[in-house]
């Protein structure tokens, strides 16, 4: 149990149900498992469906399966119900982008990738790469409001932009805390304006799961260190929208014997298919260095 004045960890493992899981994600899932049960504290589910076009009910029924399986032979494995699909939320999301709107830290962009990457060629600085590909120059941060409205009423294809600049102004400076790392500074900046919103997906993945562990009450994010640079994001997102701040356990990611992290493309590692191959939730569990029995 937790002692005086030490608050109750909840956490979540919060896939995409846009293939099977692997053994990675079985090292998050336990993660995660385990920092809520070392208080006595909650373990959550969550299902991010925003990607339509790439998320899959087998797959959704897949992660149960596979989480099912992982942790038979764990005494008190699970994880509450109901288990929160992003898709059935959509007005959460909604809600935290009027707010941001009627704050004056959203701006519609109508650029195109390849209007991102020429504006930086032009201006002689090379693209930095991400997962989400070149840093935002800013190019529709200065259009006309009118002018900007006029471009949506004709449905000219747009996204929402956070203006981090203006964000970072009303909110002052900020730090977040990181069980490894220790206290954070956050520098949202580092990602350009990062979208919000488009037009067809009404929701961004830095959106949507900030929202959603306000909602559910997670004060212990756990997930891999890949996501570490995200964070300073939701931290801007959390200061803006008034939410409270969790605790961040950025683990290390398994990767293959090359070094290379793994990824749902890596057929051989996925929970289905060790299990198709004999081996034992135990076994598997090990694979992963998790050490509880």
């Amino acid at each position: 149990m937790a002692g005086p004045g030490l608050k109750l960890s909840v956490t979540r493992f919060a896939p995409s149900p846009t293939g099977r899981l692997h053994l990675g994600h079985g090292f998050s899932a336990l993660t995660a498992w385990d920092a809520a049960g070392n208080q006595n504290g909650r373990f959550l589910l969550r299902i991010e469906d925003i990607d339509g076009g790439r998320s899959k009910p087998e797959f959704e029924a897949g992660i149960i399966e596979d989480l099912t399986w992982l942790g038979e032979g764990l005494t008190g494995w699970g994880w509450e119900e109901p288990v929160r699909r992003q898709s059935d939320h959509m007005e959460d999301y909604a809600a935290a982008l009027l707010r941001l709107k009627e704050m004056g830290v959203l701006y519609p962009c109508f650029c195109t990738r390849g209007d991102i990457r020429a504006e930086i060629e032009r201006a002689g600085a090379a693209p930095h790469r991400g997962e989400e590909g070149p840093i935002y120059p800013g190019l529709c941060r200065g259009i006309e409001k009118a002018a900007a409205q006029d471009r949506i009423d004709a449905s000219q294809p747009h996204a929402l932009r956070l203006d981090v600049e203006r964000a970072h102004e009303i909110t002052g400076p900020l730090t977040w805390r990181d069980v490894e790392k220790g206290e954070v500074k956050a520098a949202a900046q580092l990602h350009g304006d990062v979208v919000l919103a488009r037009k067809d997906v009404k929701t961004s993945y830095h959106l949507a799961v900030t929202v959603d562990d306000h909602l559910q009450g997670v004060n212990l994010v756990t997930r891999g260190d890949d996501l570490f640079a995200a964070t300073h994001v939701h931290r801007l997102l959390q200061a803006l929208l008034g939410f409270d701040t969790p605790t961040y356990f950025h683990h290390h990611l398994l990767t293959d014997e090359a070094g290379k992290r793994l990824a749902k493309r890596d057929r051989s590692i996925t929970l289905k298919s060790l299990r198709e191959a004999g081996k034992t939730p135990a076994e598997v569990r090990a694979m992963t260095g998790f050490k509880r029995g």
